[in-house]
């Protein structure tokens, strides 16, 4: 698992990197750019928008796609931000006109604009386009680029499990720390003070209910918000969990998509 996840990392930043350095050598020549997302991956989504672009007239534009996620990137070439937006509204409607059960979310900016065009910044702007909860198009801002990344700490007795999380939580931006058990990770708590603790309950040592409890009176000046990642399905854990404070309830085993959208949704 985590061998295949490394290879999407290495396949998408190449796009995202590539992308990058094409802007930079041409970075006074003006460019829209929007980041298309449809849950699902429809199979005909890259050759409808391809199709849909090439029936305007003149239109000079080109199609990339990050392989690992399925998110589309559009480049506009000589598009103010008005134009882009107008673009994308136009091929949200015929999308919604012409494909079944889609439902688009698009982010988008203009080069050079309020937001540089590196590679982080481009990969940025795909993860909040596939991690929105919003279908209205998003115009990504320079306030957004320069949030600092979001501190998990990972609490969980498999490496494996770790590991996955670690390397799915650095692709997105996250600073992550792991600890093996409730001792360890109450203590890096104190020092590192995450945002967001993603645990596991069934731990050594201390565990469970407890340690939920241990981690919302520790000294801190903001207690990181906590979502449980566990194997336990009980009702009334899971109840007991909420009414303790607990931001989200995740049951392995999980889907990583669905995870992701949970975790974003602490930060906004």
């Amino acid at each position: 698992m985590p061998e295949s996840v490394t290879l999407q990392r290495e396949q998408s930043t190449d796009v995202y990197h590539n992308l990058g350095e094409r802007f930079k050598e041409t970075s006074r020549e003006l460019c829209g750019i929007m980041f298309l997302y449809c849950s699902g991956n429809p199979p005909q989504l890259e050759s409808r928008v391809r199709d849909f672009l090439q029936q305007e007239s003149g239109m000079e534009f080109e199609v990339l796609k990050d392989s690992s996620t399925q998110t589309l990137a559009v480049l506009l070439p000589g598009f103010t931000l008005d134009a882009t937006h107008y673009q994308a509204l136009l091929l949200k409607q015929h999308l919604l006109e012409t494909m079944e059960n889609v439902d688009p979310r698009i982010t988008l900016t203009v080069f050079p604009g309020q937001v540089d065009p590196t590679p982080g910044v481009l990969k940025q702007m795909a993860e909040s386009t596939r991690l929105s909860a919003s279908p209205d198009i998003h115009i990504f801002t320079r306030e957004e680029a320069n949030q600092e990344p979001g501190r998990i700490l990972i609490v969980d007795n498999d490496d494996t499990v770790r590991e996955f999380l670690t390397i799915r939580l650095k692709m997105q931006g996250f600073e992550t720390l792991e600890a093996l058990d409730g001792t360890s990770a109450l203590e890096l708590i104190e020092k590192w003070e995450p945002d967001l603790v993603l645990t596991e309950l069934n731990l050594y040592g201390i565990d469970g209910l407890p340690f939920i409890h241990q981690i919302q009176q520790l000294p801190v000046e903001n207690t990181p918000k906590i979502v449980v990642l566990t194997e336990q399905r009980v009702e009334r854990t899971i109840s007991q969990c909420f009414q303790n404070g607990v931001d989200d309830y995740v049951t392995k085993p999980f889907s990583p998509v669905e995870l992701d959208a949970r975790i974003h949704r602490c930060f906004h």
